[in-house]
């Protein structure tokens, strides 16, 4: 059970570190009922701080998105324009939403407005993480988009099955990670650290063979492994058990869901297993179906959905254009 102290320690940290709010800041804190009591602390910390923070609890939409995948993700207007005011936007609610939301136009056009915006992962009070893990896992990542300049091409396979070429030709690496700068794409803080790309949308071929977390199905984790069949950028299959007949479910009938949109890997070696934050994590990949024209430099997908999907312990190589070479071996960093 977390301290009050932990908690007031790990609000200074997403306020005074990650977002390096500032006097007269305008703060837009979008929270749920269940983070609230968290979204309070984040506010006074950041209100010491001289800034003017405000809490909008967004449950309502939360509770009906994760009942209903196909629920608008669209921020209602009020929302809607209290993130095009602010200067910083912290996301305190279910992870999952959070990361699903992160594909709507509203944070396009906030990252457009110049503004800091960022959901927090679970386990605040609870987190093993020091600025050293912080200022490590962001320099994994700008090394590694500087080893993927002018790359065409990457190879990923794993144990399980992956098998899987994807092309980024063209595309700008996205760099999230947990000291936010003005106008970057949001994603998860503290712990969560990732290069991402779009994936360009006609040239992902193979096997993509999802072990860890699948966005949209209701699960931390497979109960077995998700098997994507993957020719010319499009999804034409899903195999496997329970879990791969719940993701055809979800996905049946929406529109533009069937292209792979994303292609991205972890750089922090403190990102959870076992939850939405796996994405984060050294050693996984994470290929994603639906849109990438929102969020990503360069996409070229429009869809209602982005749900991304977990291979851990993957080789990832460099096989066209660059120095060649790998990230990372049997889920081991090799930059």
């Amino acid at each position: 059970m977390p301290t009050d102290a932990r908690i007031r320690e790990h609000a200074e940290l997403i306020v005074n570190t990650c977002f390096t709010v500032e006097q007269g800041d305008v703060v837009t804190i979008i929270c749920d009922d269940r983070h609230a009591h968290l979204a309070k602390v984040v506010a006074q910390v950041a209100a010491e701080k001289g800034a003017w923070p405000v809490i909008m609890n967004n449950e309502t939409q939360v509770a009906n998105a994760l009942g209903d995948t196909l629920f608008p993700m669209a921020p209602p207007r009020n929302l809607h324009e209290a993130m095009l005011a602010a200067d910083e936007i912290i996301i305190m609610t279910n992870l999952e939403w959070a990361n699903r939301f992160a594909h709507v136009s509203a944070v396009k056009e906030s990252c457009a407005n110049n503004v800091k915006i960022a959901s927090v992962e679970a386990g605040m009070g609870e987190w093993d993480i020091q600025l050293s893990d912080i200022l490590a896992s962001t320099d994994r990542a700008v090394a590694a988009i500087e080893k993927l300049k002018g790359v065409r091409k990457c190879r990923v396979w794993t144990p399980e099955g992956t098998d899987v070429t994807v092309s980024i030709e063209d595309r700008p690496a996205l760099q999230v990670t947990p000291i936010r700068q003005r106008g970057w794409m949001m994603g998860p803080l503290p712990l969560w650290a990732e290069v991402a790309y779009a994936a360009v949308e006609n040239q992902t071929n193979g096997v993509i063979a999802v072990t860890g977390n699948m966005l949209g199905i209701g699960v931390d984790v497979v109960s077995e492994s998700i098997f994507w069949t993957v020719k010319d950028g499009r999804c034409v299959g899903i195999e496997g058990g329970r879990d791969a007949r719940e993701l055809a479910r979800v996905i049946q009938g929406v529109p533009n869901i069937e292209v792979v949109a994303e292609f991205a890997f972890g750089t922090s070696d403190k990102s959870p297993l076992g939850s939405p934050s796996e994405k984060g994590r050294i050693g996984n990949v994470h290929f994603a179906l639906g849109d990438n024209k929102n969020a990503y430099p360069g996409g070229q997908n429009s869809s209602p959905l982005h749900l991304d999907g977990v291979l851990r312990n993957a080789t990832l190589e460099i096989i066209e254009g660059g120095q060649g070479g790998y990230i990372f071996r049997d889920g081991t960093w090799d930059v």
